[in-house]
């Protein structure tokens, strides 16, 4: 049994880094492509770790009696390739909206994959050499290969507040090398001197490598490169944080005209304006309006409906955005004004920085704007509201590719639909605007999630609580408390009338009331209106050719439109313009699995070919199967569990990068202290029976009793409600972190030349986890994906080698 102390802090360092850039990239990926093409990147590039294990179980020989030059090394080149593989990978052609037309796409994207796997697969070989060299400590350097992760979840979301992302990068690679820096001294090399000069030259490279030359190269389909295209525009401002990187510009040549929904028989001026873009896409905008003037054009988008009902005096704008709800509002000298908006730099473009520009919007009497989530800012209220007005933030052109399918939503639900209610008087208008898509999928899941909360809420006949009304672009959904009276029925049709809006739905609302301005082939939306309010909605809603089915707290996947039914006629419209109507989000979810599963095994099986019977140990054999059958078990539940806390600490937290930040970090934090914990007991089948046992236990109680515990402590205060999820993220991440290291005990004891092949197991299964969460909650939602861990978890105990 090799003697000497695990360098501790180098491996918390790299895992620190490690995990950084794993949620770097995703940010850098969500910037050049869409969130779910960063997701499909990432979880591939940490196939590094399961190549880590193949690598390290094959050259195991090789390397160990060089570890004290193997080690420090690995900790380097996860420092230099950070920032050398991104920086390659940069200058790829790869465009994913081309990979159906361009069989070049497929090798570009390969490229990428391999580029990103480098620096996570040499992070991952120095975790995993000193799990072997030191089976002695297994226990402690996985708790320190946590508790660094952990620090790092919590690190990388606090450095986007203060830096750029390719700032950001640099400060992860300066973190790598400063661990080879570190590792120099822990392991007391002969030539500490000579690594020493090498880490510090790299760090000084580092510090003068130009930060333009990281930029993120943002798809040319997205709307910011669109945008840059038209003569004299420029970004004149850009902001960064966790929530997005938020670009500014301005067009003095040709101005920027932005007016979603608005009505084709408008004649009134759209004023200047700057445009706002998150990430590249998303665009909102900033009307000029120095004098504060009444901005007529906003009266003639299908938004403006409920101010032409009935007199509104207290207004909820949930997604302040470049203020255009907030204006509208104005307008109708509403004397109550309450905007929220997630996106704090948001607010400071508005309130501060072109606020002379805007009129000083946010200062006028009467409005007052929040900063935070918008269901978490109504549960803290107690107001009641004769509007509550949802503004329209997403992008057209991603939302009609269906780019946002694998993206989580709390505002579209059904149970965040019954919470608007409850927040309006009792006559008051819940407002929502969609993009129009054809055919229709977005307004018909939204209209049936309206049902839905109506019925809910004790309403028995929701079809006299709803107006819907279409423009060329955008369609608004009505929704009112009391049923909609003859004269505002009467006031309906004369707005729609003199805007040339289609009435798709109103109460006693007759067919040939339909589809008389933007004409469609068919009144395709009264028709689905009649038939989602109908008996016979269900099966409407499961015949239908895309998913509609209402969103939920537990499937909260509102953009996923996707049915397999369909694939193949979508498909065979693809050369005459179909794709559009492809959800690609989901299916770039399916093909990541597929693709992980076939890397995963092909690195799972490798090292077998140079395992086999280890003739210099007389030790008795493990049996292989077992091995798999648990690494890869405890590795999917793991992930499985710790994704489904972040999705329900959301509501809880108010804001998802709380949720983010304080889940992940509890759960590897208490994980690691798990894991410390095993170093004092034999690695036994009764220890990891009892850690099972209380991963199960807790886990059951927490499906029972948490949904209930977040509504009773909703109203404390974010300072009290962070303390509390840590508190009850504890006792279950501390025993979740007991598993790995007891088995990689148990090899230690039985079978030492499997420890980085386990390593490797587990990595593999972490990349396949993540996935297969996504898919699971889409399709059953995030309660029976816990429910699916803690049987995992029974299972691994069963077959515990």
């Amino acid at each position: 049994m090799p003697a000497g102390r695990p360098p501790f802090l180098s491996v918390a360092l790299v895992s620190t880094a490690a995990l950084a850039y794993e949620i770097l990239l995703m940010r850098l990926f969500s910037i050049s492509q869409w969130h779910h093409f960063a997701w499909m990147i990432i979880s591939l590039a940490l196939l590094g770790y399961g190549a880590s294990g193949t690598f390290i179980s094959l050259a195991r020989r090789g390397l160990l009696p060089r570890f004290n030059t193997v080690y420090p090394l690995n900790l380097g080149l996860f420092g230099i390739a950070a920032i050398g593989c991104y920086s390659l990978a940069q200058q790829i052609p790869f465009n994913a909206e081309e990979i159906l037309w361009d069989w070049h796409q497929s090798l570009y994207l390969l490229a990428v994959y391999l580029l990103h796997a480098l620096p996570f697969f040499f992070a991952a070989n120095a975790i995993a050499l000193t799990l072997t060299r030191f089976p002695h400590a297994v226990s402690l350097t996985y708790a320190a290969d946590l508790t660094g992760a952990g620090l790092g979840s919590a690190m990388i979301i606090a450095l986007l507040f203060l830096l750029l992302p390719q700032t950001a990068l640099k400060a992860i690679a300066l973190a790598g090398l400063l661990a080879m820096l570190i590792a120099a001294a822990e392991l007391r090399l002969a030539r500490r001197r000579a690594w020493q000069v090498t880490a510090l030259s790299g760090i000084a490279l580092l510090m003068v490598l130009p930060t333009q030359w990281l930029e993120p190269q943002i798809s040319p389909y997205k709307g910011l490169s669109q945008a840059l295209r038209v003569t004299g525009t420029e970004i004149i401002d850009t902001r960064s944080s966790p929530l997005g990187l938020v670009s500014v510009i301005a067009s003095p040549v040709i101005p920027l005209r932005h007016a979603p929904g608005l009505s084709l028989m408008s004649r009134t001026p759209i004023p200047e304006q700057i445009g706002i873009f998150t990430d590249g896409d998303a665009l909102t905008t900033i009307d000029r309006n120095p004098g504060q003037a009444r901005l007529d054009y906003l009266d003639m988008q299908t938004s403006a409906l409920p101010y032409y009902l009935s007199t509104i005096d207290q207004v909820l704008v949930l997604g302040a955005g470049g203020g255009h709800a907030v204006q509208q509002a104005h307008n109708h000298a509403a004397p109550h004004i309450d905007a929220v908006e997630l996106n704090a730099q948001l607010v400071e473009l508005v309130a501060t920085d072109y606020a002379a520009y805007a009129g000083h919007l946010y200062e006028r009497q009467g409005i007052h704007i929040h900063t935070g989530e918008a269901r978490g800012f109504l549960t803290r209220s107690t107001r009641q509201y004769d509007l509550i007005q949802l503004g329209q933030l997403d992008a057209w052109s991603a939302s009609g590719a269906g780019l946002y399918a694998s993206n989580e939503s709390y505002i579209y639900t059904v149970e965040a639909l019954q919470t608007y209610l409850q927040h309006l008087t009792a006559d008051g208008y819940l407002v929502l605007s969609r993009w129009i898509r054809l055919p229709p999928r977005d307004n018909l899941k939204l209209l049936a999630t309206a049902i839905q909360a109506l019925r809910a809420s004790g309403i028995a006949e929701p079809g006299r609580h709803l107006v819907l009304v279409r423009g060329w672009q955008t369609a608004t959904l009505l929704v009112k408390r009391s049923p909609l009276t003859a004269v505002e029925i009467t006031r309906l049709k004369s707005f729609s009338q003199s805007r040339s809006f289609d009435l798709a739905w109103f109460p006693g609302m007759q067919p040939d009331e339909a589809n008389r301005f933007n004409i469609l082939a068919q009144p395709y939306y009264f028709q689905a209106a009649q038939a989602l309010l109908g008996d016979d909605s269900d099966r409407f809603i499961n015949d239908y050719k895309f998913n509609i089915s209402p969103a939920t707290d537990n499937r909260p996947y509102y953009f996923n439109f996707f049915r397999w039914g369909v694939l193949a006629e979508i498909l065979s419209l693809r050369g005459q313009g179909g794709m559009p109507l492809l959800d690609a989000g989901y299916l770039v979810l399916v093909a990541t699995l597929l693709q992980a599963v076939v890397i995963s095994l092909l690195l799972i099986v490798l090292p077998l070919l140079g395992l086999g019977r280890d003739t210099s140990t007389s030790r008795p054999a493990v049996s292989h199967s077992r091995t798999v059958l648990y690494f890869f078990t405890i590795g999917i539940a793991f992930l499985f569990i710790e994704i489904a806390f972040i999705q329900r600490f959301i509501l809880f937290l108010h804001h998802p990068l709380y949720a983010v930040s304080v889940v992940l970090t509890a759960f590897l934090l208490f994980a690691g202290l798990g894991s410390a914990w095993t170093s004092r007991q034999p690695a036994g089948n009764r220890r990891i029976v009892l850690a099972v046992s209380g991963i199960a236990l807790l886990g059951t109680l927490y499906l029972v009793v948490l949904g209930p515990l977040f509504d009773l402590l909703m109203p404390l205060h974010i300072s009290l409600r962070i303390p509390v999820s840590i508190l009850l993220i504890a006792p279950l991440a501390f025993c979740m972190g007991m598993p790995f290291p007891l088995g990689l005990m148990r090899l230690a004891d039985a079978g030492p030349q499997l420890t980085p092949w386990a390593w490797g197991i587990n990595g593999c299964a972490s990349v396949l986890s993540a996935v297969l969460a996504a898919l699971l909650a889409i399709q059953f939602g995030f309660m029976t994906v816990i429910v699916v861990a803690l049987l995992l978890y029974i299972f691994a105990a069963v077959v515990f080698p």
